[in-house]
């Protein structure tokens, strides 16, 4: 369970995130939709307790900062940045020591099978590819079994068969009640499993939506997904249906990059 209360994110004097609030129940896979700059990136670093903000983020009851949510929490990095000098495998082992798992040794075995690195064990993480990076990054944040999980644009840089193993897992991880967030602008990755979706626009929730509703009101993901991002003139934003709203606000897609600890 994710619960995001008034978060606010500022650069300065840009906006990243504007006031947004939101809710994703056990077992649902939400997905924060929006163009580059949109603020999707900012708000996963936020919920992962990579940046300093305002509001307030609970992961299944507890503070996002505390030892007891990071213990649940798994997250997959738009840029995956793994130790140049550790290899695949010992990828895995730190991460079963540092959150003193055990019996951890078939998991990871089972997760570089599907992930296809098993012939990759022992190569180094500076030797690896950026989709082969990326698959350790998957490999890592479900080594430990989470109760949510933050991807970044996950299938970016993914061969076929990684995409459809991650979409198998992500199935898998729904039906054990596992809480799924997806930021991403690639809307046909997503539309064969998303339970609820999130626009944003300007740092800003622009349109939330769940999948019962949309499919019965005819629309489709892209078509709701346009009708709201291509609204070019402040007076057309003024009728959007928002989860929150606090005013006009400005950002720069420099600053959602950047990371100030």
């Amino acid at each position: 369970m994710l619960n995001v209360s008034h978060l606010t994110k500022k650069y300065h004097r840009f906006i990243a995130n504007d006031n947004i609030s939101f809710f994703v129940n056990e077992g649902e896979i939400a997905v924060l939709a929006g163009p580059n700059g949109a603020g999707k990136s900012t708000a996963i670093k936020c919920i992962a307790g990579l940046l300093r903000f305002d509001g307030e983020i609970e992961l299944c009851g507890h503070n996002n900062k505390s030892i007891e949510a990071k213990r649940i929490l798994g997250y997959v990095p738009e840029i995956p940045a793994p130790f140049e000098l550790l290899t695949v495998w010992e990828h895995m082992e730190f991460i079963a020591r540092a959150y003193q798992l055990t019996d951890w040794q078939d998991r990871a075995e089972e997760l570089i099978r599907r992930m296809e690195l098993t012939d990759k064990k022992n190569k180094l993480g500076r030797e690896l590819s950026k989709g082969m990076q990326q698959k350790i990054s998957i490999c890592c944040a479900l080594l430990i079994e989470p109760r949510l999980v933050l991807f970044d644009e996950p299938f970016v840089g993914l061969d076929p068969h990684a995409i459809k193993e991650l979409k198998a897992m992500l199935f898998e991880m729904k039906a054990k009640g596992v809480t799924i967030i997806i930021s991403t602008h690639m809307l046909d990755s997503v539309e064969e499993f998303w339970d609820k979706v999130f626009i944003m626009m300007n740092g800003r929730i622009e349109a939330e939506r769940e999948r019962r509703a949309v499919e019965r009101s005819g629309e489709n993901l892209e078509e709701l997904f346009f009708s709201i991002t291509e609204k070019n003139t402040p007076s057309a934003s003024q009728g959007a249906d928002r989860s929150s709203h606090t005013g006009k606000s400005t950002r720069s897609d420099d600053a959602e990059r950047r990371d100030d600890g």
